[in-house]
Order: C-alpha cells, then structure tokens, then sequence
C-alpha cells in the first residue's frame, strides 16, 4: 500500500456507517487511526531515510577502501618505476606484481631509456584512467576526496611533460641531479647497515654508464642554461663518488675492490658526457628556448598551482603588490636613514622614485654590513635556529617535533647548481626518524672576494634569521614533521611525494609573518625592513617567472627588476634569474601560497572568534599535510561561533 492511498481507504470505510451515533464513534476511529497512520508514515520516512543514508554510507565507505587500495598501489608502483624517489620516499623494496620477485629498490636506477621513458607515459595514462572508473570522487568521503584531485593532478603535470613540454628531451640537468640524488640518498638515511648501503650504492654507480649512453640517443639539443649547469652539477656527480663515497669505504674493505672498478667506469662515463655536452650537444644548431610559452605555462600552472589563478592575475597582483610594500619599506627606512645619514641632504635634487631608492639602498647597504664571514655561514645558521625554537615555545606558535632529527649540514655538491643558497630535505615518508637536513650552501673558496662578500651582504644576520624560520623552525622541517605523522601510511606518502607546492612553499613564508608579528626579533626595524625586503623578494619571483616564460622578459629587465625595485645584490639576481629559466612555474609558489594561507587563517579566526587559537588552528592545518590550501580549508574549516 502506498502512503498517498491510506487516507481514501480510511475515509471510504467510516462514511459507511450510516447511523448519527455511529458518527460520533467514526470520528474516535478516524482520529486513532488517523493518528496510527501518521505514525506509520513517520516511521516508514525515518526507515527509508535511514537506508538511504546507511547506502550513502555504505557506498562511501566501499569507495574510500577501493580508493586506498587504489592509491596505495599506484604510489609504490609508481616508485618502483623512478626507484631514485623511491629511496628518497623510505620505500626500499618492492615485490614485482609479476614475477612475485622482491626488487631492492635502492641498488637500481631509473630506466631513462626510450623504452623507459615509454612505459612510465603509459603507467600514468593507465592509472589515469583507473582512478576515473573505479574511484571517481562521488564515491568518496571528503578526505579521501581531497587525495583523487592530488593524484589527478599530479599524473596530468606528469602527462603534460611527457606529451608537450618533454624536459627530459632537452635538458641533461635531469639525468645529471638524478644521478647525485640517487647516490646521496642511500648514504643519509640509515635504512639498512652501513655495509648494505654501500653496496646498495656501488650497484647505482655501475649502473651510471649505460643511464648517460641511453640519454645521449634523444637528447639532441638543448638551451646553453641547460648545457653549462649540467656540466658544473656533473663535476659535483665526481666528487660525490671520488671523494665523499670514496671517503667511506676504506682500503681494507671488502668493498674496496667492487669500489675501484665500478667507480672508475663511472667517472669516465661521467666525464666523457660533459665532454660530449661541451664539444657536441653545445655546438649543435638549436632554437630550442627555456621559455615555456604562454599555453605551455599557463597549462602548468594550473596543475602546480591546484588553484583557480591564471598566471595573468597573479602578475597584476604581484606588480600593485610591489608598489605598496615598497611605499612600506621607505617609511621604515626613513629614521633610520636620519639616524646613519644626519649629515646627507634631503636629496631633492633627485626624482621622487630615485630619491626613494637612494634612501632605501643606503639603508640597507647599512644594515648588511652586519653580515657572517664565509667560514662562519653554517655556525651562525646553526646558533640562531636554538633562539628561534625557544621562541616558538614562549609564544606557542605550533608544536615542535619529538624526534628532534634535524641536522644542518652543507648543501650536496651536485644540487648547488639550483640550491645556491640553502633549501631543506625532509625524512622519508616511510621512515619518519631518519635524519630531516637543512642544507646551506658553502660559498667556495675558489669564489672571488667581492661575488662572495655579495652573497653574504644578502645573506646577512638578519636574513639568515629569516632563511632558517623559512626552511628549518617554524617553516619547513616543522611542516614536513607534522606529515610524517600522519596516518594512515599510504596518506602521508601520497601527500608527501604529491604534496601542492603553494601550501608548502606558502606556509613558509606566511609562518615567517607570524614571528615577526608576534614579536620575534623585538620589533627591531632592521629586522622588519628585511622582511619587507624578502617580501619584494617574492613578488619579484613571480614577477620574473612569468613574464619570462610567457611574455620574452630578457635577462636584463629582470636583472633591473630584481636589483633596482627589490634591492638584490647582483649575486642574488642573477641566482634568482638562473632558476627562473632551469624551474618554470616553482617561483610564483610562494606568493600564491602566501596569500592562500593569509585568507586561511582569516577565515578561520573569524569562525572561531574570542575562541581562536593560534597553535590549534596551526596544527590543525599541519596535520592534514600539503594539499591545496582551499582543501584543508574545506576539511577543518569550523562553523561560526
């Protein structure tokens, strides 16, 4: 019977009684069983209602546990195809789904052959398309959710390299960084006893010279950026296997005669690629560009970015964005200016831009005089980093790590042609204790004195405060601190080897306001006047990597940009300019990130209102690791209180 039809039914059967004192008693009756009625249909609503939500439920969680299952494979299977992540990520072996055989991941290299680079476009097509069939987002909860888009994405960033932009074709940087990374890694990480390691390594090093004789046969022209970087991350390769590996297995080891052979193969394959990319590759005709090109660009952004931006908009924000933290950092250099300068002019006979930048240079040309000497670069990082947690703690910024694995140590060889200044490398997702590294950068012996005295006049003690909140306390080690604990396992792998570069690079530098703010550095105005410097800093990097990818900026202009707008030492610039053209689309991550965070945290507080907690909501944030920051904003956004 359906629920619409028990009123007629009812109705028909009492109107039959035809008496007057019947009606009376009809009436009782219809009310009762009006009354019973009412109560069937309720329940019957609540029955249904309740099914359909049990089948939501029920679908939701087949879903998530089909999508785990997905997800989980893809991760490590996708490592075992580049076991140079793999060893970077904690995953050392794996068991072939067909042969059942067990791979010991560490003591392979990446397949960069033709056919290697086929099968890796083929994986992801494939597993593009299973994701879309068996796990489409509908299916599942919220978290869950969040992690399909970040695979999706990353295996469209990965589609669209190897159907357009083809890096690997052009540039011998890849095959040159992935060679010093999947040495470096086995040596850091204490996964297995020294002996294994090593061995583990000596395995990878054999292996060298078949991976460069298979780049040769596509690697068939390639921009002079890319050309002289790879020869100066080359030599860094020998070194790191002459000297630094070398070091590490002494005459008496048993080790020592697999060593001799296997690295002196190597070393010649390393060095007739150099020679080959000097005397060949260099010389060959080539129109081939860094330049990415407005459609190539904008493609790319999307899928690094996870953000509705187009670089169009973020440039027009990044450029109003430079006159008004400009217009900042004048007001704040002005007493100081009286203070160092009583006895210059008022400078009137300049325009008001140059007379702005006159005094603002000067300013800072002051403040850097307070700089480390080059020997004394990674102590002074090291003695600041033990003020700086303390006074995380005071203020109750976000919750420090427990494992206390942090170590500065200086930058590898082979990553200095990128990394010219310090950068962080976190543990392994799958191995959370091991040790996270804040790499700094030496500044050679061989560098001249006044290139040196440059870079640490950029570098000076106030800045290098800044660089270790950015890349080690509160800003990167404690972010990637926070995801290493995150469950279930494959979560934290997949959000840590697809992690969304603006929440990463963003937290950073928002995580940096936020000291300054709640008064770290006692409101010093040579601190703060750095800080309004980083942050042209940043808006000059999105500036530059998107006019240059996209609207044919020349080096020059950015060069200007850079030192007459922001105020960069010529070092500095032309480092930035440098890796605008080897990392398209990176630069802009901070500034994008930077603002995502800021709106965040506005967001939130205001929820929250007199409720707000700053170490709360920072953890809160910390604990879902880095998706897009409009996701984690829509898994623990709070209601209005």
């Amino acid at each position: 019977m359906k629920a619409a039809e028990a009123p007629e039914l009812v109705k028909g059967r009492i109107m039959s009684k035809k008496k007057p004192e019947l009606e009376k008693f009809s009436m009782s009756i219809l009310r009762k069983d009006l009354g019973k009625l009412a109560g069937l249909l309720a329940a019957s609503l609540l029955l249904s209602s309740q099914a359909n939500l049990a089948a939501v439920s029920d679908k939701s969680k087949s879903g998530s546990v089909k999508f785990a299952e997905l997800a989980e494979r893809f991760m490590k299977e996708s490592l075992a195809l580049s076991p140079t992540n793999a060893s970077q990520a904690g995953y050392h072996k794996h068991r072939d789904a067909k042969s059942g055989k067990v791979i010991e991941l560490d003591s392979v290299l990446d397949d960069l052959s033709s056919k290697g680079i086929a099968e890796q476009k083929a994986f992801y097509e494939n597993w593009r398309e299973r994701f879309h069939k068996e796990a489409a987002p509908a299916s599942l909860n919220p978290e869950d959710s969040a992690d399909w888009h970040l695979i999706d994405d990353q295996i469209s960033l990965q589609l669209l390299e190897f159907n357009k932009i083809q890096n690997y074709k052009h540039n011998p940087t890849v095959p040159v960084e992935l060679i010093g990374t999947a040495l470096f890694q086995p040596l850091t990480e204490d996964y297995a006893d020294k002996s294994i390691r090593l061995s583990h390594i000596l395995s990878r090093i054999s292996q060298i010279p078949k991976l460069l004789k298979d780049v040769k046969e596509y690697i068939d022209d390639a921009n002079p950026v890319y050309i002289k970087t790879a020869i100066e991350e080359n030599a860094g390769n020998l070194e790191l296997i002459e000297t630094t590996i070398g070091d590490e297995i002494p005459k008496s080891s048993p080790l020592r005669a697999q060593y001799e052979r296997v690295s002196g193969e190597a070393a010649a394959a390393l060095n007739e690629f150099s020679s080959w990319l000097q005397n060949d590759l260099a010389k060959r005709p080539s129109n081939r560009s860094w330049r990415l090109g407005k459609e190539l660009y904008a493609e790319k952004f999307k899928y690094v970015m996870e953000a509705d931006l187009s670089p169009e908009q973020v440039l027009a924000d990044a450029e109003s964005d430079l006159k008004s933290v400009r217009a900042e950092i004048l007001n704040l250099a002005l007493p100081l200016h009286k203070e160092y300068y009583g006895d210059h002019n008022e400078h009137n006979e300049l325009s008001a831009h140059e007379k702005e930048n006159l005094i603002i240079s000067e300013v800072l040309k002051k403040i850097s005089d307070n700089h480390p000497k080059r020997e004394d670069l990674q102590k002074t990082i090291e003695d600041d980093l033990e003020s700086i947690k303390q006074f995380i703690r005071n203020k109750k910024i976000v919750s420090l790590s427990e494992r206390n694995n942090l170590k500065v140590t200086a930058t590898p060889i082979f990553q200095r042609g990128v990394l010219s200044v310090a950068a962080f490398h976190s543990a392994p997702a799958l191995n959370p204790k091991a040790e996270a590294q804040y790499w700094v950068t030496p500044i050679d012996a061989s560098i001249a004195e006044d290139k040196a005295e440059s870079k640490l006049r950029e570098y000076n003690n106030f800045t290098l405060k800044w660089l270790s909140i950015h890349e080690a306390l509160p800003g990167h080690y404690i972010q990637f601190e926070h995801l290493n604990s995150l469950e279930p396992e494959w979560r934290r792998l997949l959000r840590s080897l697809c992690g969304n570069g603006a929440y990463i690079e963003g937290w950073a530098e928002y995580i940096a306001q936020v000291m300054m703010d709640e008064g770290y550095m006692k409101d010093d105005p040579r601190f703060r006047i750095i800080m309004r410097k980083i942050r042209l800093r940043l808006l000059c990097n999105a500036i530059i990597d998107i006019k240059m990818h996209t609207q044919n900026m020349s080096d020059e202009e950015a060069l200007r940009l850079m030192t007459k707008e922001a105020f960069q030492t010529e070092a500095e610039a032309e480092g930035k300019l440098k890796r605008a053209k080897l990392t398209s689309t990176q630069l802009p991550t901070y500034y994008v990130g930077l603002r995502e965070w800021l709106k965040f945290r506005e967001k939130f507080q205001k929820a929250k209102g007199k409720n707000f907690n700053m170490l709360e909501f920072h953890n809160k944030a910390l604990d879902e690791g880095p998706l897009p920051v409009p996701s984690v904003e829509s898994l623990i956004m709070p209601k209005a209180e």
